[in-house]
């Protein structure tokens, strides 16, 4: 029992970092340009094919996983400069209907450049193994591993980024308050696309990471963007270290919910349990949402003023 704690212990850390690589950029984008992406994940769907696209080419995962990333960010500072820039002056209702246009179109965009068929990366032979945890109780696989040991790196590179640099100085006051940063002698402007840009990097290297564990397909940014803005919500918009809580929080209530859902209802031999139990888990998430609205309206961690 003991070691199934631990694997999904290790599985809810390792999706609550990936979470997290996705609400990083998309808090900051929210919490500085005033900005609401319903298409941000699908900058982790093109992304992720991206890499797979580029693995095929050079047959090796890293540099696939390098080449997607700076791709991606380069799309996202165009985007921002073409397109997002004219969406911040429109009001939050005009932002949601474009950038749900967005998804469709680039559901579609990526359908006729990479086909309609799911995608495989493939996971480097270094990394293909397993670690044995408490003894040879739990064999955990060695890349999930280096999926969350990447997830803490990015964490505390991010952490030092926006606390530690001049650079995070202007990110934060442009969070806290746009226009006494842009009085106050702060470019806003191009600090906007390197926002955007590095959340589009973030949302790729997700993508890229996750690529050898699930298939790469059309409209897999959906099914991740709901979690990503209750990550956001909790932790509280335009805070970095509100994202990284309320991603560890999904992620570890989320799986660690399924796991004790599953067990009550299989106690309780009710049908179908597992399915039932994902959803009873997803639930619990959704309430921790509510809850925090109702008593921190502006999150855990809300953006300084």
């Amino acid at each position: 029992m003991l070691a199934l704690i631990l694997e999904q212990f290790l599985n809810g850390l390792q999706y609550g970092l990936m979470l997290f690589l996705l609400a990083a950029g998309l808090t900051l984008v929210f919490g500085i340009m005033d900005l609401i992406n319903l298409a941000h994940g699908s900058l982790y769907m093109i992304g992720a094919f991206l890499a797979a696209a580029f693995y095929q080419l050079v047959h090796h995962f890293f540099g696939a996983l390098l080449l997607a990333i700076v791709a991606t960010a380069l799309l996202g500072a165009l985007l921002e400069k073409v397109l997002y820039q004219r969406l911040q002056r429109m009001p939050h209702l005009s932002q949601v209907l474009a950038t749900f246009a967005l998804i469709l179109i680039a559901n579609e965009a990526t359908k006729m450049l990479f086909g309609a068929q799911p995608l495989m990366i493939g996971m480097p032979d270094s990394l293909s193994g397993s670690v044995n945890l408490l003894g040879d109780d739990l064999q955990y696989p060695l890349y999930r591993l280096v999926i969350i040991a990447v997830g803490v790196a990015v964490a505390v590179g991010l952490y030092v980024l926006v606390n530690k640099t001049r650079l995070g100085m202007w990110i934060r006051a442009g969070a806290s308050n746009p226009p006494m940063a842009a009085t106050m002698g702060v470019r806003i402007q191009p600090l906007f696309t390197f926002v955007f840009a590095l959340g589009a990097a973030l949302c790729a290297l997700a993508g890229a990471l996750l690529g050898p564990l699930l298939s790469v397909s059309i409209g897999m940014g959906e099914s991740i963007l709901i979690p990503a803005f209750e990550v956001i919500v909790i932790g509280g918009i335009g805070s970095m270290r509100g994202a990284l809580v309320g991603a560890l929080l999904v992620g570890m209530i989320d799986t660690l919910g399924r796991l004790v859902m599953t067990t009550l209802l299989k106690a309780l031999a009710v049908s179908e349990a597992a399915t039932l139990g994902a959803t009873l888990a997803s639930m619990l998430v959704s309430l921790l949402m509510v809850g925090i609205l109702f008593f921190r309206p502006k999150g855990l961690f809300p953006a300084r003023g």
